[in-house]
C-alpha cells in the first residue's frame, strides 16, 4: 500500500516571507552586506527582473538549484536560483521564479550587489572544517559528511566559510568555520520552532526522552531537533480515519499529532514510535552518514494505534492481520505500527504488544524506505526477500548500536521482534530453522505465498549476514564460518549497507547478492580482507554461490 498524500508539511509548518516594497535597487545606503530584496510591484518591474534572472543565469552569477512543477495548478512550474559568487554559493542569496507555459508569473527573493571577495580558494579542507564542527558541537560525524564552502555576508564584509549543521548536546546548530583560518564565525540554532524535551515510559516500562514542539500550552509529537521533521500520529483507534489518510482522501494535521498537555507523557506507543524515530534516522546518519530515508532528509511521519485494540474479536482476519499484529512502511516515508492484542488474548502461542515497542521493528520498516529510495528491489521472490534480509540486518545493526548485548527485553539480538512478541519474536538471524524457516538455499520455499517468500526466504541471506559477523555451522550444509566478530561488526553493517542500496539491481537475485556484497567488501577492507573471506564463507554455508 502507497501513501500518497504528501502535503503534511504544508499542513504543519508555517513560512515567514520578507519582501520590500519595491524591486528597485538601492544600494548607496545600506551596509555592504545587506541583501536587495526582489518583490515586483508591477508588470514592468517583474519583467525587468525576469530580464535580470536570465542574465545573472547566462553570466553564472545565479545556478538553478531546483525546478519542479505546481502540484495545484498543472500549468505553473517553480524554479529555485542560488546566487553564486565566482562558482561559490552566496549564503541567504536566492530567489524563485513562477512560471506559467514559459511565461512568468512571480519572482521574490534577495542577492547581493556589493559582494568584494576576490578570492575563493580556501585555505582549510571540507575535513579540517567538518573537524573544527565536530570539535564545536561535540557531535560525532561520519568521514562522508562534507560541509559546504559558501561566501557568507558577515558584519559588513564577505566571509569564504564552510558552513554544516550538527546536532550536540545543545541542540542542532549550524556552523560556520572560516574556511582560511579555522575560527568559528557563527554557531546559528538551527532549530525553526520552539522545542523542549519531554519524557515518559516506553511499552515495556522504560524511561525515554523525547524531543517534542510545544505549541501554546500543548507539547506535540513533532522532533524539531534532527533536520528531517519526525512526526507521530495519533490515530485513536479509527481505522476509517486511518484507511483514508493512507488512500490519499484525507490530510493529517497538527491536532492527529500525539499531545499532551504537561510534556509528562502517558501513552507508551505514541512514546515509542516518537523515540524510535530519532533512534533509527541517528543510526543511518552517524553508521553510514545517510540522511533519512531518501538521503535528504524527508519527513517521516508514523502513526500508533490506527485501529481499536478492544474491537479486535469483530474485525476480520485481514485487519487483524494488517493493523493488529502487524507493522508497514506505506510508501512516502509513512509507517503503521499494529495495535496488538489484549494481554488476555495470544495468537501462535505468543503475546503481541504494541508493535511500536520494538525497536527492531521501527528500523526495520524505516530501511524498506531506504530500499524504496535506493535499489528499489522489486518485492517477490529473490528480490523480494533481499529486501526484507537487508530490512532486518538493518534492524539487528540498529538494536547494537543502541541497545546494550544479551537476552531479554531492551537487549539487542539476534531476533527480530522479541521485545513485544514474546516469547520469542517471529525470526532468528542466528537459528533460522527454530522458527520454521530456511537456513539455506536448498531448503528455499517455491510457492506463491508470501509473494514467493519474501519473508520466509529472507532468513537465508541473514542468515549469512549472522554468519559472516558470528561464525558458526550452518545446520544444513554442515559449513562452518570464522566470522570476523562480534567487535568488528560494523564491517559487516557497513559492506551490506553499500551492497543494498549502491549496488544491487531491482531484480537482484541471491547470486547477484552475493556477488555485490563481496565486492562491497573489497571496495571497502581490500580483497584480502578477513570481510571478504567471511562473507565469502558464509554464503558457500548458507548454499548461495
Amino acid at each position: 500500500m502507497q501513501a500518497s498524500n504528501t502535503p503534511l508539511r504544508a499542513a504543519i509548518a508555517f513560512a515567514v516571507l520578507l519582501t520590500a516594497p519595491s524591486a528597485t535597487l538601492h544600494v548607496g545606503a545600506q551596509s555592504a552586506t545587506e541583501p536587495s530584496r526582489i518583490a515586483p510591484q508591477s508588470v514592468a518591474e517583474m519583467r525587468s527582473w525576469d530580464t535580470t534572472v536570465d542574465r545573472m543565469t547566462r553570466d553564472g552569477g545565479l545556478k538553478l538549484r531546483q525546478r519542479r512543477d505546481d502540484p495545484m495548478l498543472e500549468s505553473r512550474t517553480h524554479e529555485r536560483f542560488d546566487q553564486v559568487h565566482k562558482g561559490v554559493r552566496v549564503y541567504g542569496a536566492d530567489l524563485s521564479r513562477q512560471l506559467e507555459d514559459g511565461l512568468t508569473m512571480s519572482i521574490f527573493g534577495s542577492v547581493q550587489t556589493q559582494i568584494a571577495l576576490d578570492d575563493v580558494t580556501p585555505t582549510l579542507t571540507a575535513a579540517d572544517a567538518r573537524e573544527a564542527i565536530a570539535r564545536e558541537s561535540g557531535a560525532e560525524l561520519p568521514a562522508t559528511y562534507e560541509p559546504e564552502l559558501i561566501v557568507l555576508p558577515l558584519e559588513g564584509r564577505f566571509v569564504l566559510a564552510y558552513t554544516g549543521r550538527a546536532f550536540g548536546s545543545e541542540g542542532l546548530y549550524r556552523y560556520f568555520i572560516d574556511a582560511r583560518t579555522g575560527a568559528v564565525l557563527r554557531a546559528l540554532n538551527d532549530l525553526k520552532s520552539q522545542a523542549a524535551i519531554g519524557g515518559g515510559r516506553g511499552v515495556l516500562g522504560d524511561n525515554k526522552k523525547l524531543s517534542i514542539n510545544k505549541v501554546g500550552s500543548t507539547y506535540r509529537a513533532q522532533d524539531v531537533m534532527r533536520p528531517p521533521s519526525l512526526l507521530t500520529f495519533d490515530m485513536k483507534g479509527n481505522l476509517q480515519r486511518t484507511l483514508a489518510f493512507l488512500n490519499g482522501v484525507v490530510t493529517l494535521g497538527p491536532n492527529d499529532l500525539g499531545q499532551d498537555s504537561d510534556n509528562a507523557w502517558s501513552d507508551p506507543a505514541v512514546i515509542d514510535a516518537h523515540a524510535y524515530s530519532g533512534y533509527v534516522y541517528d543510526y543511518f546518519y552517524r553508521r553510514f552518514g545517510r540522511r533519512g530515508l531518501d538521503g535528504a532528509d524527508l519527513e517521516v511521519v508514523s502513526l500508533v494505534h490506527p485501529v481499536d485494540r478492544n474491537a479486535v474479536l469483530s474485525q476480520p482476519i485481514s485487519i487483524v492481520g494488517l493493523f493488529y499484529v502487524n507493522a508497514f512502511y506505506a510508501g512516502d516515508g509513512v509507517m503503521v505500527f499494529g495495535e496488538g492484542l489484549p494481554a488476555s488474548l495470544t495468537l501462535a502461542g505468543r503475546n503481541w504488544n504494541y508493535m511500536a515497542g520494538a525497536l527492531d521493528i521501527f528500523a526495520h520498516e524505516l530501511a524498506h524506505g531506504v530500499t524504496d529510495f535506493s535499489s528499489q528491489l522489486i518485492y517477490e521472490n529473490e528480490s523480494g526477500a533481499l529486501n526484507e534480509a537487508f530490512s532486518d540486518i538493518i534492524a539487528a545493526g540498529a538494536e547494537f548500536y543502541h541497545q546494550a548485548a544479551g537476552n531479554g527485553p531492551l537487549r539487542a539480538e539476534y531476533l527480530m521482534g522479541e521485545d513485544v512478541v514474546t516469547p520469542g519474536g517471529i525470526r532468528s538471524l542466528a537459528n533460522p530453522g527454530d522458527y520454521g524457516d530456511p537456513d539455506h538455499y536448498s531448503r528455499r520455499y517455491v510457492g506463491p505465498q508470501d509473494n514467493g517468500g519474501v519473508h520466509i526466504n529472507s532468513t537465508i541471506v541473514s542468515h549469512a549476514y549472522y554468519l559472516a559477523i558470528e561464525g558458526g555451522t550452518n545446520r544444513t550444509s554442515g559449513q562452518s564460518v570464522t566470522g570476523i566478530g562480534f567487535a568488528n561488526r560494523e564491517q559487516m553493517e557497513r559492506v551490506s549497507y553499500r551492497a543494498f542500496t549502491q549496488m544491487m539491481p531491482a531484480n537482484a537475485t541471491f547470486s547477484v547478492a552475493r556477488a555485490a556484497t563481496l565486492q562491497a567488501a573489497a571496495d571497502l577492507y581490500g580483497a584480502g580482507s578477513n570481510a571478504v573471506r567471511a562473507l565469502r564463507e558464509a554464503w558457500n554455508a548458507v548454499g548461495v554461490n
